[in-house]
């Protein structure tokens, strides 16, 4: 894969799954645009600071970032320890406002992918909560919603990933005249900085699942994936949530039809 000659928009530049997919993106010949709340010239040609609980932040990134760019990788993400309202603000809010404040700026025949997590699998579960949420655009309704949702800290994570999912599948074809494809990537638990968060939060649920696991993830597990699905190579891929969790969601699955 070559990106010579692209630019490509990487959210949460600054550590782990992000830091990886810039290096693979530079080494690959792309020019890196990063975006993280904490500045890192690794592998980044441009630097932009945005907090994403901020509409006004993400607002002036929007505008601040160059038109034209071949690619928006959405992977900033909170986890469940960051507090419900803050998990739902910056992993499905903020990343939404972004992509469609972006979208004109984008390239034709850009790719958007989106950092989902195994935690989101239980999506058709919560189709009716998915729905209500779509109609929350202000940042300040946030805390309501997840009162009357009943969607605490640890249940705010799942639910983000559930709806970034079927937001992801339901943008399949939204912008195929203009050849921009979006796709998901739902990773397993991955050793990063914020895994002991997620443990901490998850408690029992979690554990269990790393010990059927063989191992935790690494951000050199997912990056590549994530640049695969930036590049050319995967243009006929749109809407897809790629598993890639070292067979946890074959698992769950086989276990749910009793086929373990």
């Amino acid at each position: 894969m070559s990106f010579l000659g692209k630019r490509i928009v990487v959210t949460g530049c600054a550590s782990g799954i992000g830091a990886k997919t810039c290096e693979l993106l530079k080494l690959a010949g792309a020019t890196v645009i990063g975006v993280d709340r904490n500045k890192t010239l690794n592998n980044v040609d441009e630097f932009h600071y945005a907090d994403f609980t901020e509409p006004a932040s993400i607002d002036a990134l929007i505008a601040a970032l160059p038109a034209g760019t071949d690619g928006l990788m959405n992977i900033a993400g909170l986890p469940p320890t960051a507090g419900n309202v803050a998990v739902l603000q910056v992993n499905l809010l903020a990343l939404k406002r972004l992509t469609l404040g972006y979208i004109d700026k984008l390239a034709d025949n850009a790719a958007i992918v989106n950092i989902a997590s195994l935690a989101g699998l239980g999506w058709p579960d919560a189709i009716e909560t998915i729905k209500a949420v779509e109609k929350v655009t202000d940042f300040d309704q946030v805390s309501r919603f997840c009162d009357q949702h009943q969607i605490d800290d640890a249940r705010s994570y799942f639910f983000s990933k559930e709806a970034l999912i079927t937001w992801t599948m339901q943008n399949r074809w939204s912008w195929r005249d203009r050849g921009i494809r979006m796709n998901c990537i739902s990773p397993g638990p991955v050793e990063t900085p914020i895994l002991k968060d997620f443990l901490e939060t998850l408690g029992e649920r979690a554990i269990e699942d790393m010990k059927v696991m063989d191992r935790a993830g690494t951000a050199e597990d997912i990056a590549p994936v994530a640049v695969f699905l930036a590049s050319a190579e995967s243009s006929w891929i749109r809407g897809a949530n790629i598993p890639c969790d070292g067979g946890m969601y074959s698992h769950v699955q086989c276990a749910m039809h009793d086929l373990l």
